[in-house]
């Protein structure tokens, strides 16, 4: 009976001791990306056009690092925040932490080298190794073109400087181990030809992470059977927003759209005259960015239609589009 509980005793340390170590590389040996590239961005006034349009309108970068007005719809920016971070992403909107959009202008990642801000992007790594909450899709960041990412880190660098220091995020447990799992190293992309319509949707549909919003989660990952039907939920300030269905499917889905309705839906917010309106306690209310992305470039917007019509169609009706708070109780 001895030798039997002996034997027990020392399996369960041998566990335990297996356990914590994996726990110890896990939080000391990860992320693994590599170091900064020893990187100088030439900053030309065509790199900063590329950088200001993806930022702004494609990668929408500048969406997440700003102070959205939810009060009104689709939450525009408000006007003097741009890139000055402080956006809480937290438990009540169904995060596992609080988690706080960093300062990108030169206030913030100033003494960031060009090789700090890449990684960043396109990793998930910050200057001091630890892993951003991919919140910041980084993880299509990364596929992102190198000279699209230098253009970014172009653009960045002509922000004018906010001073503003938002809050540290942090994790909770056990979510402050996994997290430390997610950083990959990037595997760019090739830039498309701009006259193959399907690459290059392929390659906007990709860097902006479209996938991420309109597909449901499990356990915290994507269900690739579903990559782009919607129904993914996310909580907003007035009620719970459940993300359309973007495939082919003509039933549920854009199936039946065509390509000028397509790039209408985002042009319609376009004109210099449009000016959301005020959201009421039950009204409809987005998180898409509409103002932005509808600075997107026609032909762009009408590759990315022709690429999301070759998507494989799934039929998932999204009955509701919007449940206010005000209807929960």
């Amino acid at each position: 009976m001895k030798t039997a509980l002996k034997w027990i005793g020392i399996l369960v340390c041998v566990v335990i001791v297996g356990i914590v170590g994996v726990m110890a590389y896990v939080k000391l040996g990860l992320p693994n990306v590599g170091d900064a590239p020893a990187l100088k961005v030439e900053k030309t006034p065509e790199r900063v056009e590329r950088g200001k349009y993806l930022a702004n309108h494609v990668a929408v970068c500048i969406d997440c690092h700003s102070t959205r007005d939810f009060t009104l719809f689709s939450g525009p920016l408000v006007p003097e925040t741009h890139g000055k971070g402080g956006e809480l992403f937290d438990q009540k909107a169904g995060f596992p932490g609080s988690f706080t959009a960093k300062n990108i202008t030169p206030f913030g990642i100033g003494n960031w080298t060009d090789g700090e801000i890449y990684r960043a992007i396109t990793t998930g790594v910050s200057r001091d190794g630890h892993a951003f909450f991919p919140v910041m899709p980084y993880p299509y960041y990364g596929k992102m073109n190198d000279e699209d990412v230098q253009s970014i880190i172009a653009y960045l660098r002509t922000l004018k400087p906010i001073d503003n220091k938002p809050a540290e995020s942090k994790a909770d447990f056990p979510f402050n181990f996994i997290l430390n799992t997610i950083p990959k190293k990037a595997e760019p992309m090739p830039l498309p030809d701009p006259t193959d319509e399907l690459a290059t949707g392929k390659y906007l549909v990709t860097i902006a992470g479209c996938i991420e919003c309109h597909t449901q989660v499990e356990n915290g990952q994507i269900i690739k059977e579903k990559a782009y039907a919607g129904g993914r939920d996310f909580n907003l300030p007035s009620g719970t927003l459940y993300t359309p269905n973007i495939t082919p499917d003509k039933e549920t889905g854009i199936g039946k759209w065509t390509k000028e309705l397509f790039v209408s839906r985002f042009k319609a917010y376009a004109d210099s005259s449009y000016k959301p309106h005020k959201i009421g306690p039950t009204d409809f209310q987005t998180l898409m960015p509409w103002m932005m992305y509808s600075g997107m470039k026609e032909q762009d917007l009408g590759a990315i239609y022709t690429y999301l019509m070759t998507l494989q169609p799934v039929q998932n009706k999204v009955a509701k589009k919007f449940k206010p708070i005000v209807a929960m109780r």
